[in-house]
């Protein structure tokens, strides 16, 4: 009898994974890319030949949403499987809660060896990214990431950047470097599964691309952010190619997405959809979302609404991971259905909170409101129809309005809880929390004549 039930036991397993090892992962998430700065999106002028044959070879998400308009919101998102609010991130340049279960924890519970490469903007440092110190008490390994890479906030062309701790000066596009040292250590993890985030600093300001990227854009501001992207293209190409080159693509799910809406300067950066960044319009959260794993998932293309609150819940549903692992109280559900080509339905609502304003996503049915506060602020839009919001519905549609409206103050109302440290076993939350410019931090203080030397602090730029 133990004998068939472990036959049984092994045959889920290879079934599931095509073999017994668990699967490597790869995040990998752009800085203010837009949902239409993507070839397979459209653009006019931007080509993402990569992007591209990545979204062919994987599932393209249609609706995929950062969980805030802003950087550091999203991170933590992805690190918690929560909207932002509740993990001590309201806004960006905020220090990730320290009593939160993350993904690399879990990982690295499991047997997964855990690294992070490029932006963190998750130890409530601001300004233009300086290297993380090895004593910060929100640093990346505090987290449960073995090793790191990293800068604090955006990072541009030939960056400075800390080693657990360590600072190394690097020459190129800072695209192209993390992924290069990510490929280093992927090629290095031979004894078992890993757990790599390549975190880009592009197209973030200060916009400065190599020449060679920027071809026939003009030297602009526009033309240098299509020209970060370009170079940040190249560089999967360089992922997706070391993969393979490693033997290794089979058995690797790479997630690709970005932090937030575009910006200003590009005018087809959102792909005609309401809003930029910063806004809870589609415009500010809807991003390109690739997830490609070669032989386990069929190419497809979806508009089933995700986002990335359901990244952590999705891979501990994956490597059947202990319920543990997370905190009760999360926002994002498991996508594992859609990886095994069925349809899928989510059990509640997208959440979304920032600043004075809210929103709900319900399957094609968007709730927002620019002042939660207030009650008339409320609007109703059918994205299916409506995709550019242009239309309250709520006098159409008073049954589901009232519905999305009641289920949206219950979710201000919980995510008000959380933000106050009720999910925690302590019931408060432990750790102050930071949110100031790197020079007006006295443990910087030693490097500033070392800085103020580098063309990117020269502006002191905030977020």
């Amino acid at each position: 009898m133990r004998l068939l039930v472990l036959i049984g036991c092994v045959a889920i397993a290879v079934s599931l994974y095509g073999q017994t090892q668990r699967p490597n992962i790869v995040l990998v998430m752009a800085d203010d890319q837009g949902w239409g700065q993507v070839g397979y999106n459209g653009h006019p002028k931007l080509k993402t030949p990569n992007l591209d044959a990545m979204s062919e070879a994987g599932i393209r998400f249609d609706r995929f949403y950062a969980a805030g308009p802003v950087c550091s919101p999203t991170r933590a998102s992805v690190l918690t499987g929560r909207t932002h609010n509740r993990t001590g991130v309201p806004g960006h340049g905020y220090n990730l809660c320290l009593q939160e279960k993350t993904l690399p924890q879990a990982l690295k519970n499991a047997g997964y060896t855990t690294a992070l490469f490029g932006k963190w903007h998750l130890n409530g440092v601001r300004g233009a990214g300086v290297p993380i110190l090895g004593d910060d008490a929100n640093h990346p390994g505090r987290y449960g990431f073995d090793e790191w890479l990293a800068v604090s906030n955006y990072f541009d062309l030939n960056p400075l950047m800390s080693r657990n701790g360590t600072f190394e000066e690097f020459k190129g596009d800072s695209s192209c470097v993390i992924v290069a040292e990510a490929l280093k250590f992927i090629a290095q993890q031979k004894e078992g599964p890993f757990l790599a985030v390549i975190w880009y600093g592009s197209p973030h300001n200060p916009m400065k691309a190599l020449e060679e990227d920027r071809g026939d854009f003009p030297d602009d501001t526009a033309g240098n952010q299509l020209g970060e992207i370009v170079g940040m293209d190249r560089s999967i190409g360089t992922l997706r190619q070391g993969l393979r080159d490693l033997g290794i693509e089979q058995n690797t799910l790479v997630w690709y997405c970005s932090d937030n809406g575009g910006l200003k300067y590009d005018p087809d950066a959102c792909g005609g959809l309401r809003g930029l960044k910063s806004s809870l319009f589609e415009g500010g959260i809807r991003v390109p979302g690739i997830v490609e794993w070669p032989g386990k998932i069929k190419p497809q293309i979806t508009d089933f609404p995700a986002s990335t609150m359901d990244i952590m819940p999705t891979i501990i549903d994956l490597l059947d991971l202990l319920e543990e692992s997370q905190l009760t109280v999360r926002d994002g559900e498991s996508l594992m259905a859609l990886f095994e080509g069925k349809k899928l339905k989510r059990q509640h609502p997208i959440p979304f909170c920032f600043q004075s304003g809210a929103a709900l996503i319900d399957g094609d049915y968007k709730l927002l409101s620019t002042n939660k506060n207030k009650d008339g602020e409320w609007k109703l839009y059918d994205l299916k129809s409506d995709p550019r919001e242009t239309k309250d519905v709520a006098g159409e549609f008073p049954e589901r309005f009232e519905q999305m409206k009641a289920e949206a103050m219950a979710m201000i109302k919980s995510v008000g809880a959380s933000a106050s440290g009720k999910d925690y076993p302590e019931g408060k939350v432990v750790q102050p929390s930071r949110r100031a410019f790197w020079y007006e931090l006295e443990a910087y203080e030693p490097y500033f004549e070392t800085f103020f030397q580098r063309p990117e602090y020269a502006g002191l730029s905030a977020d």
